[in-house]
């Protein structure tokens, strides 16, 4: 009984953006690992950007951080 679980920041994904990601997800581990979708479980949690962190900034401060120019 797989189960995956995608973290993405709350910036708006839609939820048919996110049925493609269930269904991608499900036809991965279908395809690879031979397993049944039927019970299968994919969950899709939605973090606030100042709740994710990435090189030890808040991810809205990383981004300002690698998007200057040198």
């Amino acid at each position: 009984m797989p189960y995956v679980n995608i973290k993405i920041t709350r910036e708006g994904a839609t939820p048919e953006q996110k049925a493609k990601l269930i269904k991608g997800v499900i036809a991965l581990l279908v395809d690879v690992l031979d397993k049944n979708p039927a019970i299968t479980f994919v969950v899709i949690d939605e973090v606030d950007l100042e709740d994710w962190g990435v090189g030890g900034l808040p991810v809205a401060e990383y981004r300002k951080a690698i998007s200057k120019p040198s």
